[in-house]
């Protein structure tokens, strides 16, 4: 009859040590680890640095507190266009309709110059009028430091050469799948740019992109092979520059594109 009481006075001695056990605070760090490799932080180093707060959007799709407003559906300040054979800087054509962008006047560039980055943009073609086909057909584009093009297309039931569609690198690379949406519906793309790596201006390491086109990817941290051209291959000779502003391209379709929520993080 002793055993079960020392039993059970074991099993309440132990429950009480557990009990202890839970309600002792997880350590925020170490400082008894090996350094990671490559760094001078210790693994889960309690003297490590956390990362800057940044409230996301609301919904998905919203601007998060650190990114820069490129269009908000009110106004094209951020934007501004060129003239032939006229240099300075001239307001955006592009008007506004129901909080969307229309692109009609010519391509747009951004005040304000970027080099790596992350970038939301939601466009969408005209689903009642049918003009065109391949590349003539909801054709824009944006384009990183006003050079890598990544293409905006209506490929709904629209073939075309697959390094022209919609979440391709025109001219390079094909996106892995098509993943665009019906004719008219907003058509999302969330991309990582990283710009190419520069010594004295010259590129020593080809930039690169990582693309989500309606949340698939399409492009997994691609290489991109130089500046885009039309029919022609591309590289990297000459001087580049550190930063440069994006471009929005009218490909003057009919009926043109329209765009809305733009907004970019710059990455280190």
């Amino acid at each position: 009859m002793k055993t079960p009481a020392l039993a059970l006075l074991l099993i309440a001695a132990s429950s009480v040590l557990f009990s202890a056990e839970e309600n002792k605070p997880f350590p925020l760090g170490y400082t008894d680890t090996p350094i990671i490799p490559g760094t001078k932080w210790k693994v889960h180093d309690i003297d490590r640095p956390a990362p800057p707060v940044v409230v996301p959007g609301a919904k998905p799709g919203d601007a998060p507190a650190d990114a820069t407003i490129l269009f908000n559906g009110k106004d094209t300040s951020q934007f501004y266009s060129k003239k032939k054979d006229t240099p300075g800087k001239f307001p955006s054509p592009w008007v506004i309709e129901n909080g969307e962008l229309i692109v009609n006047g010519g391509d747009c560039w951004t005040h304000l110059e970027f080099a790596s980055c992350q970038l939301h943009v939601e466009w969408r073609s005209d689903a009642k009028i049918q003009k065109g086909n391949s590349q003539k057909k909801g054709n824009g584009g944006v384009f990183f430091m006003d050079r890598y093009e990544s293409q905006m297309l209506d490929t709904d039931n629209n073939p075309t050469y697959s390094d022209g569609m919609p979440g391709g690198i025109y001219g390079q690379t094909p996106p892995l799948v098509n993943a665009v949406r019906k004719a008219g519906e907003w058509q999302v793309y969330d991309i990582i740019f990283t710009a190419p790596k520069l010594e004295k201006g010259k590129v020593v390491e080809a930039a690169r992109i990582t693309t989500f086109l309606n949340g698939v990817l399409v492009q997994n941290n691609t290489a991109i092979m130089g500046p885009t051209l039309h029919k022609k291959t591309t590289d990297y000779s000459g001087i580049f520059p550190e930063k440069a502003p994006f471009r929005f391209q009218d490909h003057k379709n009919e009926p043109p594109i329209r765009m809305r929520n733009i907004w970019v993080r710059p990455l280190p």
